[in-house]
């Protein structure tokens, strides 16, 4: 693990249910979570999908972007295969024991 992944404060939601984002369609991520260059991510493709669930997770900067990106319902079914730091995956299962069972992908 990084020291940046370690030391980097991370944001996460009050509770799952107030995660509301867009389920299909496409979507492009603000610059203060995906400075990469312009990326449309489309979220009927299951790859763009997943990508997009862990640039919004590592980067998000206020709850209201997680709010705005990510969804409970296709969270709790991609959480296992999402590639996250250890130090947030703990914390958002510490905060949501309901994802912690449900995880097996190794940490980056």
């Amino acid at each position: 693990m990084s020291r940046y992944a370690a030391a980097k404060p991370y944001v996460l939601p009050e509770s799952l249910a107030e995660l509301n984002g867009p389920t299909t369609g496409s979507v492009t991520l603000p610059r203060h979570i995906d400075w990469g260059p312009h990326y449309v991510y489309d979220l009927a493709d299951e790859a763009d999908f997943r990508l997009m669930y862990e640039r919004v997770i590592r980067e998000a900067q206020t709850r209201d972007d997680l709010k705005t990106y990510l969804h409970t319902t296709p969270l709790r079914e991609v959480w296992r295969d999402l590639f996250l730091p250890s130090p947030i995956r703990a914390a958002w299962e510490a905060r949501f024991p309901e994802l912690h069972g449900s995880s097996t992908t190794a940490a980056a």
